[in-house]
């Protein structure tokens, strides 16, 4: 099992890009985080049952400690988000800002769905600074607090990152950045979408 709790066992070591872009860890997960944060609201995707993408909007918050990368959100484990992630643990989640702005995140997902684990991932969001940090409470149907059955959380380990600022989209410079972690296949893509 990837996921003890609030914290995963194992970082993922850094893996060369072979399809281009910068290969560090630090710096792809440093930019992602940054444009994530400054963004704020993103599209997380799922695959249901008959292999069709499920979108919804969400609120994460991602953390870099210690060389390993982790993304939690509050959500409601209803039971299509739950079939779908026990069919296929892994999401896409993707920002996109006015400016053009770009980055993705391809993870492995878990469920947090023990009660301090879930008090946990709420004082980190309730704590973190805004605008990225915000109170699940102000969602109604979580106001009963982190323990409310309505409320559970998705620990988020990234397998693929991609930055891609919109002045490489518009042709004024700058430099899309991919990582990959150990074991993921390269699309051999030189198209930079």
């Amino acid at each position: 099992m990837l996921f003890e709790g609030a914290r995963w066992r194992v970082g993922f070591p850094e893996a060369p890009c072979k399809d281009g872009g910068v290969s560090s860890l630090n710096v792809v997960a440093s930019a992602f985080i940054e444009l994530a944060h400054r963004t704020i609201y993103a599209t997380l995707a799922t695959v249901d049952r008959h292999g069709r993408p499920r979108s919804r909007i969400v609120h994460p918050y991602w953390s870099w400690e210690g060389g390993s990368m982790t993304g939690w959100v509050a959500t409601s484990p209803t039971p299509v988000k739950r079939d779908n992630l026990k069919r296929n643990p892994y999401v896409s989640v993707t920002y996109w800002s006015p400016s053009h702005d770009t980055c993705t995140a391809e993870c492995r997902c878990a469920w947090v769905s023990d009660d301090w684990a879930r008090v946990e991932v709420w004082n980190l969001l309730k704590n973190a600074p805004p605008p990225v940090g915000y109170d699940p409470a102000i969602v109604p149907i979580w106001s009963a607090g982190p323990t409310a059955e309505s409320f559970a959380a998705l620990g988020l380990r990234p397998c693929r990152l991609r930055v891609f600022p919109g002045t490489v989209l518009l042709g004024e410079g700058g430099e899309v950045l991919n990582w990959r972690g150990p074991g993921e296949e390269s699309d051999n893509s030189s198209y930079p979408h």
